[in-house]
């Protein structure tokens, strides 16, 4: 098993929320530190998540608020897009 050097800090993982229906600007207090991005009838909610906690919680409020999830992503490492890009 190989064993993985840390610093002991986590560096957050940015995730791809998307959730049917544009949402207004005035649902940006509802996902503090997210960016809304909304067209073709569906909005990404996309930011820095730093644990599985703070990822239950905001996919809660969505569900909380009555919006319907179509998907939720992790952007790729970047160091893997580098790679995929040949940087």
């Amino acid at each position: 098993m190989r064993q993985r050097r840390t610093s002991g800090v986590r560096r957050p993982t940015i995730y791809r929320i998307v959730v049917r229906g544009e949402l207004s600007h005035r649902y940006l207090s509802a996902f503090e530190g997210m960016t809304l991005a909304a067209g073709d009838g569906q909005t990404t909610i996309s930011g820095p998540v730093v644990d599985q906690a703070q990822l239950y919680g905001l996919l809660d409020r969505v569900s909380d608020l009555g919006l319907e999830l179509i998907s939720v992503n992790p952007s790729p490492e970047p160091a893997a897009r580098a790679a995929q890009t040949g940087r």
